[in-house]
């Protein structure tokens, strides 16, 4: 039978219980947010949402009850303005009118937050109007020894909310960078399945610190070692409530860093592009916006040395603590600032474009073919995957270039990192490279694609098509062979287990089959350990990996750079951490834009066939920039 529910205050009282569902994940976000718009719940859907959202479990049961989705609903109570039209006259009435009262009381709260907002936009901002979610008193119990306490760790995360019905991520990162020209920061969103918007995006600007590594850079050899080791003195204690990341080093690892993790592939590569080996951003105050609950938390971290004597705990905390109080009104003044939004310098748009340049061209990729079937029929390999890059000059601003990419080609991740030293990368990933949360390894295989179509018909023709695709099925389990490779060499082996299979997933233009394989760390290693082990992905390397890595450096003979590397986030906490494949990644550096793609070469590829299939990969990416041209020169002509 299904179960009625209160579709009039539905919403409003799952956001009452925000504090109990600040660990749900992308996908149980995008299944709540179709079921608060039926009509009546069944048994099966809270089943199937409760399976998706292991987070919640074990209140799960306890928690579905309260928002309005189980027993007391069995009633349905007509709401105006707030208030019951009739008085309460069972015990589920009863705790409908508590709820609204609840309600009343978050009102006024809301109402509080926004005059004080209306102050800071009218340039009184200070750090008594934004009240934190943790005291001075509360931070020091958290963070100070005592006879009877002993801290879980030194770093915690403090933080004070804003509406997120005015903000948005392009207009606060905007607002951080003055138009994007102070230098290194990053804006980092997601859109999940394609098709639905993800729960988190971060924002931030002027970090801590900044990690190169690289010819001609302050850090040589392994880039995970410094970082590795700067990392370790951040011990993170996790506060209920806090967003799922809160700070740390975000950043790339270029594809070249495999020589450093694998030695026997390294080899003397020309460097056309000139970019770092790596770029980590060390960020202790970030902007955080929660799309479901229409928030923004503006983080910073309270951090007492482990050098620290007992003597001067209390000192150094406090002194931190109003340190990072200061971090965040200073990020609340700027968010909040009633000035002019600052935009991006945008130089005269040059009319037509200049053509993109390929490194290769058409025959010498043909020829990287040819000689890659070669090595399949001496046993070799079983697949590799060259690449071609073109190197386009434009004039645009990367970042205008990202406001045109996120539209046109929105994928779980897309990224804009302003890395400094003139180097941009501007990317929208659909792959997950590494995922480390609370220890469990989880590796995103995408192997298999196809067009979406113009109707709902047509996508599910075509998907039927993908799903019984001989090469694209044999091609994808082989990847995902791999990926299992990988992770069991970190992991505990009984724990690791694919966790999907060959699932057809929509994104904006194309369909995937996708899989996804998980594990449990093994005791002693670390999340470093298992971001080694998976770098780079098989889908941009090939099978079996060191081999085929060695025999395409052989054939391009130049440094790849950012593309097929990783992009993403290694907490404070140690045991989480977030990176993508850099695909549908452009460099920009000096004037120019690089972009580059390759496909997998099997037994049976077709030469022409896999060169036309880079180009189309590299089509979205291209079409960005031509629309982005175009847009910035009609806005030339009108002044």
């Amino acid at each position: 039978m299904p179960v009625r529910k209160l579709t009039t205050v539905c919403f409003d009282l799952l956001k009452l219980h925000a504090h109990r569902l600040t660990d749900v994940g992308d996908a149980t976000f995008g299944l709540l947010r179709e079921l608060l718009l039926l009509p009546v719940i069944t048994a099966e859907q809270l089943k199937e949402l409760e399976a998706n959202s292991p987070h919640l479990y074990p209140d799960s049961e306890e928690v579905w009850r309260e928002l309005c989705i189980k027993d007391f609903v069995a009633v349905r109570i007509e709401v105006e303005d707030g208030r019951m039209k009739k008085p309460p006259t069972t015990w589920r009435e009863l705790h409908c009118e508590q709820e609204i009262k609840k309600q009343e009381r978050m009102a006024a709260a809301t109402a509080k937050m926004r005059g004080q907002y209306r102050d800071a936009q009218a340039g009184r901002a200070t750090i008594k109007q934004m009240a934190l979610s943790l005291s001075l008193d509360e931070a020091l119990a958290l963070l100070v020894p005592s006879a009877s306490h002993t801290p879980e760790g030194n770093c915690l995360p403090i933080s004070a909310s804003l509406p997120g019905d005015i903000l948005t991520p392009v207009v606060a990162y905007l607002r951080l960078t003055n138009g994007g020209r102070s230098g290194e920061s990053f804006l980092l969103e997601s859109v999940v399945r394609g098709e639905t918007a993800g729960r988190w995006s971060y924002v931030g600007a002027k970090p801590q610190k900044v990690f190169r590594s690289g010819e001609n850079q302050p850090l040589k050899g392994d880039p995970l070692v410094p970082l590795e080791k700067e990392l370790e003195n951040y011990k993170f204690i996790r506060v209920h409530g806090a967003p799922p990341f809160t700070g740390g080093a975000i950043g790339y690892v270029s594809y070249d860093c495999v020589q450093y993790f694998e030695p026997k592939t390294a080899r003397p590569l020309s460097d056309p592009v000139g970019m770092p080996e790596s770029v980590f951003l060390l960020a202790d105050t970030l902007v955080a916006f929660d799309h479901l609950f229409q928030t923004v938390r503006v983080v910073s971290h309270v951090f007492l040395p482990s050098s620290t004597s007992s003597d001067d705990a209390v000192k150094v905390a406090t002194d931190s603590y109003n340190e990072a109080k200061a971090k965040i009104a200073d990020l609340i003044a700027l968010l909040t600032s009633n000035e002019p939004l600052p935009l991006p310098e945008q130089p005269k748009i040059v009319r037509p474009p200049k053509e993109a340049v390929s490194n290769v061209g058409e025959v010498g990729y043909k020829g990287f073919v040819t000689s890659l079937k070669k090595n399949i029929v001496l046993g070799d390999i079983i697949q590799a995957v060259p690449s071609q890059r073109l190197t386009r000059e434009t004039a645009l601003h990367p970042f205008n270039v990202y406001r045109h990419l996120r539209q046109l080609n929105p994928s779980p991740y897309m990224f804009y990192i302003d890395c400094g030293e003139g180097v941009r990368l501007v990317g929208a990933s659909p792959e997950c490279l590494c995922k480390v949360e609370k220890n469990v390894v989880t590796n995103h295989a995408i192997a298999g694609t196809i067009k979406r179509g113009k109707t709902a018909e047509e996508d599910e023709k075509l998907a039927e098509v993908l799903r019984n695709s001989l090469k694209d099925r044999a091609e994808h389990v082989m990847l995902v062979d791999l990926a299992r490779n990988d992770v069991n060499r970190v992991c505990q082996p009984a724990t690791v287990k694919v966790d999907s299979l060959m699932q057809v997933e929509k994104f904006s233009h194309v369909m995937h089959l996708t899989s996804q394989v998980s594990g449990v760390l093994r005791e002693g290693l670390t999340r470093f350990d298992a971001f080694r082990s998976i770098f780079p992905a098989g889908t941009v390397s090939g099978a079996p990996k060191i081999r085929a890595i060695e025999l395409v450096a052989d054939l391009e003979k130049e440094r790849r750079g950012a593309y097929a590397g990783a992009v993403g986030h290694f907490d404070f906490a140690g045991d989480s951490m977030d990176t993508c494949i850099a695909i549908r990644t452009m460099t920009f550096k000096d004037g120019r834009a690089y972009l580059q793609a390759g496909g997998g070469i099997v037994f049976d590829s077709d030469e022409q066939e896999e060169y036309i299939e880079t180009i189309n990969k590299l089509g979205a990416n291209v079409k960005c920039l031509e629309d982005a041209e175009v847009y910035y020169s009609s806005l030339e002509s009108k002044e």
